[in-house]
C-alpha cells in the first residue's frame, strides 16, 4: 500500500505543494514554479564587470578649445552561453557584449558617441540622466536602421552621478533592451574625490546592472515580442550573470545599482548567508541624479526599473562570512518565482585590510527648491489601462495630434501629479530632461522614502493606487522630449506621452535651435568608408561643436535668471534677499555649483 511506503515527516507536509520533486516551504508557496529550465548553479560564477569604453580619438573642440572625446559603439548580434547544460542564447549588444561597455566620463569634458547599427532591427540610443539637446536624446521615432549610424553629442556637465544608455526605439524598446541593449555611464565629478567615498572602478566602485529574464528549454532567450503586460523574468541576472558570486575584502565598497529590468521591481537587503537572518544596514548615497545631501542608513531599498541608487555597504564585520543579496516577495503586482527573492553573493576574505575609504555625514549641498502651496498642481497625468491599451491621460504615443500633454516654458517649475490608474498594475514613470524633487506619494502606506527625497531623481515608481507629485525645473533647453512607464511593455504597447519645453522668443538670447527631435541634419546616415576617414569624423564633430549645444549652459542659466525677474511666472525663480539669483534646479556647468 502506498501510504505503508511514505513516513511520518512526509505524512506531516504532504500537503504542501511540490517544486520540481522538492517539497516546497510554505516560504516559497506563494511563488510559481520555473519558466525556463532549472537553473542549478547559484552563486557558482564570478560577477562579471563590463570593461571600460575607450575613445577612438580625442578632437578639440573650436570653440572652447577643450578635449571632445570620440568614442564608436557597434550594436551586434552575439551568442553566449547563460545555462552551462545547454545551448547558447543569441543576444544584441553594444560592441557585441551585455551589458555594454561602461562610459567613464569626466565632468565638463564632452563626448560624442557614434552608434553605428550592425543588427537587423531598429535602434535609438537613450542616455538616461543626461540633459542632452533633443537630437541626441533618443527620440523613439529618430531610429537609426540597419547598416546605418547616428552621432550622439552628450554634454558630461550635470553633477556625478551614474547615468546609463539604453534602447529607445519606437515599439520595439523593451525587446532591443532585453536582449542586451544597455549599459553604464558613470559621470565623476572631481568635487567627489575629497569626501574619500570607496573608489576604483571594478576594485571598490561595483556597478550592479540588475535584470530580470526568462530562457526557453535549449538555452535560448524567451521573446517579449508578444507580451503585452510584463515580463518579470524567472532568471535573475547581475550584470548578465545569473546569480553570481563576488570576492570582497572586509572593508567599504561602494555599489551601483541599476534596475535594468524591463518589468521587475526589486526590494532588496542584505543577510548573512548562515547564522542569524537579520537584515544587515547600509547606507544610500546617491540616486539617479547624483549625491544626495546624506547618507541615509537603512536595511532595505526598493528599486524600479531604470532607477539608479548608490550605496556603501560595509563588509567589515563580515570578515570570512558570506553575505547574500536578497529580494523581497509580493513587491507591487510582480509575480514571484522559485528564486527570485536571490540576487548574488558576496563572499568575504577573512584576511584584515586597510579600508581608507569613508562616509562623511554630508556629502554636497543640493539646490533644493522653497516649499511651493501644498495643493498645487501644474498637470495631472493618469497612467492606465484603457481597453487593453496602456495610456496616459486616454491617449497613447501613437496618436501623433495628441501626444504633447504638456506645454512648459522654458526656465519654469511645475508640480506634476502622477496617478496610477489602478488594475493592480505598478509604473515606473521618468521624465526625460529633468531632474524632479520627489514631494508626495499617496494611496499606500509607503510614503516618500528618505533616500527619494534626499536626493534628485529622474523616475519615481508608482506602486498600485498611488500617487505621486514631483517638482520639476524645466530648464536649461528648450524643446520636445518624452515621459512614460519604464515598464518596457508599457512603453511599447504606448504608454508614452511628450512635452513641451517651449521657447522663449524674447528671451534675447542668440543660439542656434535644437527643439526638433527629428532635425534632418542629426538623423541617422548610412555607413560609407568615407565618412568613417580620421578627416570626415573630425570635421563632423568640429561641426557640430561650432554650433555650441552645450558650452553656453551657464550663459543660459544667467539670461533665464534674468528673463523671469521682468515677466511675471508663477513659480519662476525668486530673488534671494541681496538680488542673488536662486537656480531652482542642479543644473550645474563649468563655473561649478549654481547658487
Amino acid at each position: 500500500m502506498l501510504l505503508s511506503l511514505v513516513s511520518p515527516l512526509a505524512l506531516a507536509i504532504g500537503a504542501l505543494p511540490v517544486v520540481h520533486g522538492h517539497v516546497t516551504p510554505p516560504s516559497l508557496q506563494k511563488r510559481k514554479d520555473w519558466l525556463s529550465p532549472v537553473y542549478n548553479y547559484l552563486y557558482q560564477f564570478p560577477l562579471p564587470i563590463p570593461p571600460v569604453k575607450v575613445p577612438t580619438a580625442t578632437i578639440t573642440n573650436p570653440v572652447t578649445n577643450l578635449p571632445i572625446d570620440y568614442y564608436e559603439i557597434t550594436i551586434n548580434q552575439f551568442s553566449a552561453n547563460v545555462y552551462p547544460n545547454k545551448g547558447n542564447a543569441t543576444l544584441v549588444g553594444y560592441d557585441g557584449i551585455s551589458p555594454g561597455p561602461t562610459f567613464l566620463m569626466e565632468r565638463g569634458r564632452e563626448a560624442v558617441v557614434r552608434f553605428i547599427n550592425n543588427a537587423t532591427m531598429d535602434n535609438s540610443v537613450h542616455l538616461h540622466g543626461s540633459y542632452s539637446r533633443a537630437p541626441w536624446d533618443g527620440w523613439a521615432e529618430d531610429v537609426t536602421s540597419s547598416g546605418q549610424f547616428k552621432d550622439y553629442f552628450y554634454p558630461n556637465g550635470q553633477a556625478g552621478r551614474f547615468l546609463w544608455y539604453h534602447d529607445h526605439a519606437i515599439d520595439h524598446t523593451a525587446e532591443n533592451a532585453y536582449f542586451g541593449q544597455a549599459g553604464g555611464y558613470i559621470l565623476h565629478d572631481p568635487a567627489e574625490d575629497s569626501l574619500g567615498l570607496p573608489s576604483g572602478y571594478g576594485q571598490f566602485d561595483i556597478p550592479l546592472i540588475l535584470s530580470a529574464k526568462q530562457y526557453n528549454n535549449d538555452g535560448t532567450l524567451f521573446s517579449p515580442a508578444a507580451e503585452t503586460t510584463s515580463l518579470y523574468g524567472d532568471v535573475i541576472h547581475v550584470n548578465g550573470q545569473p546569480w553570481p558570486f563576488f570576492n570582497v575584502q572586509p572593508r567599504k565598497y561602494r555599489l551601483r545599482f541599476l534596475n535594468a529590468a524591463i518589468s521587475r521591481t526589486f526590494l532588496l537587503y542584505f543577510q548573512r548567508a548562515t547564522g542569524s537572518t537579520a537584515k544587515l544596514p547600509f547606507l544610500v548615497i546617491a540616486t539617479d541624479a547624483g549625491l544626495m545631501e546624506a547618507p541615509v542608513n537603512t536595511t532595505s531599498l526598493y528599486i524600479s526599473m531604470a532607477e539608479r541608487y548608490e550605496l556603501v555597504f560595509d563588509f567589515a564585520p563580515f570578515a570570512g562570512q558570506n553575505i547574500t543579496l536578497r529580494n523581497t516577495d509580493d513587491v507591487g503586482a510582480d509575480v514571484d518565482y522559485v528564486n527570485t527573492d536571490k540576487v548574488m553573493r558576496f563572499v568575504v576574505s577573512p584576511m584584515a585590510v586597510t579600508d581608507p575609504s569613508t562616509v562623511p555625514t554630508s556629502l554636497t549641498t543640493l539646490p533644493f527648491p522653497p516649499a511651493l502651496a501644498a495643493n498645487r498642481v501644474d498637470h495631472h497625468f493618469a497612467f492606465e489601462r484603457t481597453n487593453g491599451e496602456w495610456k496616459i491621460n486616454g491617449v497613447g504615443f501613437n496618436e501623433v495630434a495628441n501626444r504633447v500633454l504638456a506645454n512648459v516654458p522654458r526656465g519654469t517649475v511645475e508640480i506634476w501629479e502622477l496617478e496610477n490608474g489602478g488594475g493592480g498594475w505598478s509604473h515606473p514613470i521618468h521624465v526625460h530632461l529633468v531632474d524632479f524633487k520627489v514631494l508626495t506619494r499617496t494611496g499606500s502606506t509607503r510614503g516618500v522614502y528618505p533616500y527619494e527625497s534626499g536626493g534628485l531623481k529622474d523616475v519615481v515608481w508608482l506602486g498600485p493606487g498611488e500617487t505621486v507629485r514631483v517638482e520639476a525645473h524645466y530648464a536649461p533647453w528648450d524643446g520636445l522630449y518624452m515621459f512614460h512607464c519604464h515598464n518596457l511593455i508599457h512603453e511599447d504597447h504606448e504608454m508614452m506621452a511628450a512635452f513641451n519645453v517651449t521657447a522663449l522668443l524674447d528671451l534675447g538670447y542668440n543660439e542656434t535651435s535644437f527643439r526638433d527631435p527629428m532635425e534632418t541634419r542629426w538623423r541617422a546616415e548610412a555607413v560609407t568608408a568615407a565618412k568613417f576617414t580620421t578627416a570626415a569624423i573630425t570635421a563632423k564633430v568640429e561641426f557640430m561643436a561650432n554650433l555650441q549645444p552645450y558650452n553656453n549652459v551657464d550663459e543660459v542659466m544667467d539670461k533665464l535668471d534674468e528673463y523671469w525677474l521682468t515677466h511675471k511666472k508663477r513659480d519662476a525663480a525668486p530673488v534671494a534677499p541681496g538680488g542673488v539669483k536662486t537656480r531652482r534646479m542642479r543644473i550645474e556647468g563649468r563655473k561649478g555649483l549654481a547658487v
